[in-house]
């Protein structure tokens, strides 16, 4: 009897990542996925504790995979997994909770995987695909759980990173996203002890990817402003056909007084000088952020300091988070906790502000060449629909030339219900 598979992933790129690593371990040696309605006899599940509200969805996950399959077994995995094994390992049918990533190789080992790869050669059904470059956190922001949940910091060497990338876009993916848990860390830890000369950065690495043959674009994923440096800014600029040009920058609070509290490195005017700086180099970037509303002691004037830097900054997209006190967490003891009316009302604000400053980022690439991966079509007009280098929503004319996965060269027309409409240069509106 073939083994049949689902895998469930919640949380963050680097999740979705690993799990498709266990994925194609399994799927080496016989395993099949679930299709449709089918039932699995073996689901893995990739937690993700970053909120409360993500480890109840990981927990729904799990009871809603074991009432559907109810012959299957269970493999919880995750930084959920990590941080309250025993409140997962009750769950009905879960036969073994994975508490280190680290274990992966020996995971596989249990179920007879031999061949353990360093990589991946697929992503699903994605037309994208992640690739992870490092793993660990040395910050102790202190509303942050997972420097406690995920392993020492780690980089993964140069070559096995290209060694993959290739595999990937040889397997027809055009569009790489380079992730971590510290992203902006990569090579960090092997730097210690070596002359600053011989330092290796995210920059290095970045160059080496864009340098690679083929038919690709590389984005990076989510960055700390202090970070952003000039060496990375002019590879994106000398390699501006091939890596996005895209930052996505934590801003978390646009007060210095929270910043502080938070714990983060760096103040707003770094903040502001770092954006400046990017746009000073490459040609209208796309710039995008995560803040926090509500954060312990947070005043009207400290959230009114946020809607003003989100304003002057011109964010492309923001997400917007109510504060999640975490366990274990400095912030989940402050006692100045902001009230949840107060928390959903300023939520409410910010986001009404960023939906303007998308839209006006989106108007203001009209007129303009835009790269677009087109990724799925309308079921109902056959337009083409996918995401441009610049981090929007794209749509296409429907088109017997263009096929999923590939890029394409398409001028900006007009924005519509939050996407932008464009068109290939051979095409009339």
């Amino acid at each position: 009897m073939t083994d049949i598979l689902k895998t469930v992933t919640l949380g963050c790129k680097v999740n979705q990542y690993e799990t498709q690593l266990v994925r194609e371990g399994l799927l080496g040696i016989g395993y099949r996925d679930a299709s449709g309605q089918q039932a699995a006899n073996l689901c893995i599940v990739n937690t993700c504790t970053v909120t409360r509200e993500g480890d109840a969805k990981s927990r729904q996950t799990i009871r809603r995979l074991a009432r559907e399959n109810p012959e299957s077994r269970i493999v919880v995995m995750g930084c959920y997994a990590t941080r309250a094994p025993d409140e997962l390992a009750v769950l009905p049918n879960v036969s073994e909770v994975v508490t280190d990533k680290r274990e992966i190789p020996d995971l596989l080992g249990r179920f007879g995987v031999i061949d353990i790869h360093s990589g991946i050669s697929q992503f699903g059904d994605r037309h994208r695909a992640y690739v992870k470059v490092q793993d660990g956190c040395l910050l102790r922001c202190s509303y942050c759980v997972i420097p406690f949940v995920r392993p020492g910091l780690y980089s993964r060497p140069v070559e096995s990173i290209l060694q993959e990338i290739r595999r990937l876009t040889d397997n027809g993916y055009r569009e790489i996203v380079l992730t971590g848990i510290h992203l902006g860390h990569y090579g960090v830890e092997g730097n210690w002890n070596k002359p600053k000369a011989e330092w290796l950065r995210l920059s290095h690495l970045l160059g080496q990817v864009a340098e690679l043959k083929g038919d690709f674009r590389v984005r990076l994923s989510s960055i700390e402003a202090t970070e952003v440096t000039r060496e990375l800014i002019h590879v994106m600029a000398e390699y501006r056909d091939r890596v996005c040009p895209h930052f996505h920058i934590c801003l978390q609070s646009g007060s210095d007084r929270i910043l502080r509290r938070m714990k983060r490195r760096w103040s707003t005017r770094t903040f502001r000088h770092r954006c400046q700086l990017i746009r000073e180099s490459l040609d209208q970037p796309a710039l995008t952020t995560d803040i926090i509303v509500g954060f312990p002691g947070e005043t009207e004037r400290d959230f009114q300091a946020t809607c003003q830097l989100v304003r002057e900054i011109g964010f492309s997209k923001t997400h917007v988070f109510p504060f999640s006190a975490r366990s274990g967490t400095p912030a989940a003891t402050f006692p100045d906790q902001v009230p949840k009316r107060i928390k959903k009302a300023r939520t409410r604000e910010l986001v009404h502000i960023e939906g303007e400053s998308r839209d006006a980022f989106f108007q203001s690439l009209t007129g303009r060449t835009l790269q677009v991966l087109a990724e799925s079509q309308d079921p109902l007009t056959g337009a083409w629909l996918g995401t441009s280098c610049r981090y929007t929503p794209t749509e296409l004319p429907k088109s017997k030339t263009i096929r999923a996965g590939q890029l394409v060269a398409a001028r900006a027309l007009r924005v519509i219900q939050n996407r932008v409409v464009a068109i290939p240069p051979d095409t009339t509106d």
